[in-house]
């Protein structure tokens, strides 16, 4: 999903700082054959320690930007028997923690220049729990952790969108259904049709479809949007 949003970015000419770890930004850029408007940075936003002074270095390089996508997730695919204390913490740290403090701290740039959309990840998991019937063997339905910081992510929206909305920085946050990734996708096509028959539109998600949404809620065209969830998921969450 975030190469599709960094791809109709990049086709819309936006001037886009994509970070991830371990160089996956620039290896994704140079395969895709992105233009030199799209950035590729390596970061790892766990490191929350860094987060303020790695995001006053790109506002001092780059200029306070106009927007901030956060797609930072964590999951461990542990059972729930299974799953350690420690592992949920780990987890949380990343899916909550992580995108909090990288959240507050470029808003904050964003606060002296009284402009700027943020937009949050969340998932239909952070709404509602996953139908053990879909996800039979092999597959594992989503942990817990996932969606504890998936619902989490919703609350976050709200409380940052209601501390910042008269200060013209408006957060939201969208909230994916069934949108397995490639290699799932390929290698277990019964999985595939169980996700397509629990969604009212009979399919699953294509990542395309969630870019329109994310840079709708960046632009000016949201601007009277404000701690907003936008479920991007066919109509599970319907029925």
């Amino acid at each position: 999903m975030g190469g599709a949003l960094i791809t109709l970015l990049s086709e819309l000419r936006a001037r886009v700082l994509c970070i991830d770890v371990d160089d996956r930004a620039e290896k994704f850029m140079r395969s895709n054959e992105l233009q030199s408007n799209i950035i590729p940075l390596t970061f790892d936003i766990n490191d929350t320690a860094r987060v303020p002074e790695f995001t006053k270095e790109l506002v001092s390089q780059f200029g306070c930007p106009d927007g901030l996508v956060n797609l930072a997730f964590g999951s461990t695919s542990e059972k729930l028997e299974d799953l350690t204390d420690s592992d949920f913490d780990r987890i949380n740290h990343t899916g909550l923690t992580a995108t909090f403090i990288m959240a507050r701290e470029v808003g904050f740039h964003m606060l002296k220049r009284k402009s700027g959309s943020i937009v949050l990840f969340s998932s239909m998991y952070g709404m509602v729990s996953p139908n053990e019937e879909v996800y039979q063997h092999p597959m594992t339905k989503n942990p817990i952790e996932y969606g504890v910081s998936k619902a989490g992510i919703i609350q976050m929206t709200k409380y940052l969108a209601v501390h910042w909305a008269k200060s013209g920085v408006r957060v939201n946050c969208v909230s994916p259904g069934p949108f397995p990734n490639p290699n799932v996708q390929k290698d277990f096509p019964d999985f595939l049709s169980r996700l397509a028959e629990k969604s009212p539109m009979g399919r699953i998600g294509k990542a395309s479809e969630i870019a329109g949404p994310v840079v709708f809620l960046l632009s000016d065209l949201a601007s009277y949007i404000t701690g907003h969830n936008m479920v991007v998921d066919g109509g599970w969450t319907v029925w």
